[in-house]
């Protein structure tokens, strides 16, 4: 077999992004054969930039059904990615779908009922994940270096956006559009490491601010409160509109702390569990003695390349898929947490009444109001780079 044939449906700023890793030949096995978009300007814009010998389409169901691909890539807006996926699956295609996976959960598990029975390869773009130092924060906590988790802090609020960047398509920051704001764009990659580190909260109590600092319907300022299954406790706060910004992920366990702040892990291992030093120890002050490891950013981090590479090696049967996009679920659900729980002000367990939810979001879909917008393309490179 030749290379992976690559057929992207969405040349916004994504989707263009992703043309522009394969023009540049950084995908090795695999190249594009098809792109498709419904708005024409974006289609003339992408083959200008990127001049090649691949077919256009103008829908993604056209190119799902015509195009000879073997992977389908959906960069598009968030409600249509479970429905062009779906179809692709049930054409036998392989999936690659841009974050989130839907937008809420009762469409993501019928995406991932028609990936389990087309039994082929599905993957979700969560590029963070090839990020070194997400990676040794996983293998740290997965192997027991800090023992059990007792608390967790995400502070990520470097994702500062003016109105004109919500002004820039019709479709952003709506219920009907985009079906959420900053939790929906902005941190699907944080919540899903948080999850795939952690593990998925069981209780989730969120206090969510709709267009608190922006002229938008959706959240854009976010605190929750999270339980897990063992009595751990954490927090996860995000907004649009803090600059400058912070991004300080931190993890303690009962023999230790892992702290990522600023492309570092800080490491903190304690010489006796914490709860035991607790109860046992006859000074009132004293603290367990501890070792700190300071680890910075190092080795390969191919982030979007990454993903890309490793889907085309995997349909070439050379090495195991690196992410099972049926975890995509785990961040829409802890998505649909958040928001219900600010939208009715109580408390929410996990996993989520799907339906309840759904019912709940009609309610502001339908009050979504028409918004005029030009489609722009931005350069959106710098809010995925590193650790952001």
């Amino acid at each position: 077999m030749g290379k992976v044939k690559f057929g992207i449906i969405g040349v916004g700023n994504m989707g263009m992004c992703h043309l522009g890793f394969f023009a540049a030949g950084k995908v090795k096995n695999g190249e594009v054969a098809a792109i498709a978009d419904i708005n024409p300007a974006k289609l003339a814009a992408a083959q200008e930039k990127f001049p090649g010998a691949y077919e256009v389409y103008s829908s993604g169901e056209e190119l799902i059904d015509k195009a000879d691909v073997d992977v389908v890539l959906v960069a598009v807006p968030h409600y249509s990615h479970p429905g062009l996926a779906i179809r692709a699956f049930r054409r036998g295609r392989n999936v690659i779908c841009e974050k989130p996976a839907g937008v809420y959960t009762k469409q993501v598990k019928e995406m991932n009922a028609a990936a389990a029975e087309s039994g082929k390869l599905f993957t979700m773009m969560y590029n963070q994940r090839t990020n070194p130092l997400y990676k040794k924060m996983h293998q740290i906590v997965a192997e027991g270096g800090i023992g059990e988790l007792r608390r967790v802090t995400w502070q990520i609020t470097n994702w500062f956006r003016t109105q004109f960047y919500y002004d820039s398509g019709a479709w952003r920051a709506t219920w009907k559009g985009e079906g959420g704001g900053v939790l929906m764009n902005q941190c699907p990659h944080q919540l899903d490491l948080l999850q795939w580190i952690c593990g998925m909260p069981c209780k989730v109590r969120a206090f969510c601010h709709f267009g608190k600092w922006h002229d938008i319907e959706t959240e854009d300022d976010v605190t929750a409160y999270f339980e897990f299954p063992n009595g751990a406790t954490g927090a996860f706060i995000t907004s649009t509109a803090d600059s400058p910004g912070t991004n300080r992920f931190e993890i303690l366990g009962s023999r230790g702390k892992i702290v990522c702040e600023k492309d570092t892990l800080t490491v903190s291992r304690l010489h006796t569990d914490l709860q035991e030093f607790l109860m046992t120890e006859k000074s009132g002050f004293a603290e367990p003695e501890h070792t700190e490891e300071v680890i910075p950013q190092s080795g390969e981090n191919p982030q979007h390349v990454g993903i890309l590479n490793n889907f085309a090696n995997a349909v070439l049967g050379l090495e195991p898929l690196y992410v099972n996009g049926q975890e995509g679920l785990r961040c829409v659900e802890l998505i649909d947490a958040m928001l219900f729980s600010g939208w009715t002000g109580r408390e929410v367990s996990l996993p989520i009444d799907d339906d309840a939810y759904y019912k709940e979001l009609q309610k502001h879909v339908a009050a979504s109001k028409e918004k005029d917008g030009a489609d722009l393309l931005i350069d959106n490179s710098m809010s995925f780079g590193g650790t952001k």
